[in-house]
């Protein structure tokens, strides 16, 4: 089964379910469930358990009992929907991304009042206005933003310098660097070409968003042919293709390539900020000047978050925006207390899970207040070794990772096609249009009308 008709069963199977589910939503007085049921995305095991002591914690304070529950993200389509079925739905629901998070609300299983609320308590100016954005459709509010990781791209800082290169933050001055620093065995820029890679499309869409190039445009139609993104296409396929390595690159080979000190740049998410440091003894930069020093390559590596291309109104940046959501189902009191108590009392311990990932959607406590951000910044990340990432990367570095939520620019969302943009995950059809561009086998424009055709066929099948 294609993941285009598994994306249209499981919307078809939600709608079904949730017709025949009552809510529970509205137990707030006496005799009310005073339990919670919380799936938690964050299945790592040590991440699970510090989130089951914070759930713990709440219900000493408060006597409403917690059952955290981890759920991987491969799996989660499945579960919701026999849980669905079975009337079984978990009350609350963490970290969880942004597709999914649209596929629920087109299952009608989301609460979208208890968010609303949260979100206003703790003060709607404490948070980042594009994670709201992002999270919401129309005046519904989906979920409560809680955190979210960048897409950065890190360039070699040394090599920059002493070539009188400017920071890669737009499409000619990337294109510049890439061919001015491929020699002497170091390539311009390791970039993901796999075409069944999710790393490849995040990497292309990274690069597309700054250019104005979108998936699809207000009137619901496909725009990948759209001369922003016949450029962005043109951009990528020559990065990859001329300077670049050779071969299927993926999420692995272009840290590796990176870490070896075999290229001025790589596009990869916050994620690599603990291993750049080399606090995770699986993922140890292996460049020359490391061996002396682990640290070495993190204190020669800038970071860009927002990139603009010659069509782009605007610099932009992407990221992967994770939430508290609550369904039909949960007892709206208890879980509006829970995740106010997640998101206030215990914001910095929940960052600090994984803080190179996990950077702060709410800011502070108040207008103006900044405290979680100034928190964030001296959190412990590693994993084999624990230590802030202060300690190896610049204020300029640290302000720039925080502040990319404010510009987090994603596909189909916006207009409300998270549908869409699931069913892209299996084809990938803008990383196999790459990959064919990327071999040589047509040009920019050609690539883009395959993706457009690809992409206006999955959208047939879903709607």
């Amino acid at each position: 089964m294609s993941t285009a008709t598994r994306t249209a069963t499981l919307l078809a199977a939600l709608a079904l379910v949730a017709a025949g589910c009552s809510s529970g939503g509205d137990e707030t007085g006496e005799g009310a469930d005073t339990s919670l049921t919380v799936w938690t995305i964050e299945d790592v095991g040590d991440r699970v358990a510090a989130q089951k002591k914070m759930a713990q914690e709440f219900s000493t304070a408060t006597g409403v009992k917690v059952e955290v529950v981890a759920v991987a993200e491969d799996q989660f389509d499945q579960l919701i929907t026999s849980s669905a079925a079975a009337d079984t739905l978990p009350d609350v629901i963490a970290a969880l991304p942004l597709s999914p998070l649209r596929t629920l609300q087109s299952g009608d299983l989301l609460d979208t009042e208890t968010p609303k609320n949260v979100i206003e308590k703790l003060g709607r100016d404490t948070f980042a206005p594009r994670t709201l954005q992002l999270t919401a459709d129309g005046d519904a509010q989906l979920g409560v933003p809680s955190d979210g990781w960048a897409q950065l791209l890190v360039y070699r800082k040394d090599l920059f310098q002493a070539a009188g290169l400017q920071p890669p933050t737009t499409y000619e001055a990337i294109e510049t660097a890439a061919r001015t620093l491929n020699k002497d065995g170091v390539a311009g820029i390791t970039l993901a070409t796999a075409p069944g890679d999710g790393f490849t499309q995040q990497s292309f869409e990274y690069l597309a968003e700054a250019n104005g190039c979108e998936l699809i445009g207000d009137d619901e139609k496909v725009t990948l042919d759209s001369p922003q993104c016949v450029r962005a296409f043109d951009l990528y396929g020559t990065l990859a293709r001329d300077y670049s390595v050779k071969g299927n690159q993926d999420v692995d080979s272009t840290r590796a390539t990176y870490f070896a000190g075999k290229a001025a740049m790589v596009v990869w998410s916050s994620f690599i900020l603990d291993e750049l440091a080399g606090l995770r003894n699986d993922a140890l930069p292996s460049c020359a000047q490391c061996k002396a020093d682990k640290g070495w390559l993190a204190q020669n590596s800038g970071v860009v978050t927002s990139i603009k291309g010659p069509d782009g109104a605007q610099p932009s940046s992407y990221g992967e925006v994770v939430s508290w959501a609550t369904t039909t189902s949960a007892p709206k009191e208890q879980a509006a207390q829970f995740i106010e108590y997640m998101m206030s009392e215990k914001y910095v311990d929940w960052l600090a899970i994984a803080p190179e990932g996990k950077v702060p959607t709410r800011q502070g406590t108040g207008p103006g207040d900044t405290s979680y951000l100034k928190s964030w910044q001296g959190l412990k990340a590693g994993v084999d070794t624990k230590a802030p990432l202060s300690q190896y990367f610049g204020q300029d570095v640290l302000t720039g990772v925080q502040k990319s939520p404010e510009t987090f620019s994603r596909w189909g969302l916006p207009q409300n096609q998270g549908a869409l943009v699931g069913a892209m995950l299996g084809p990938l059809p803008v990383p196999k249009a790459l990959s064919e561009l990327v071999a040589g086998k047509g040009d920019a424009a050609g690539a883009a009308r395959s993706a457009q055709k690809a992409v206006e066929d999955l959208q047939k099948d879903i709607n």
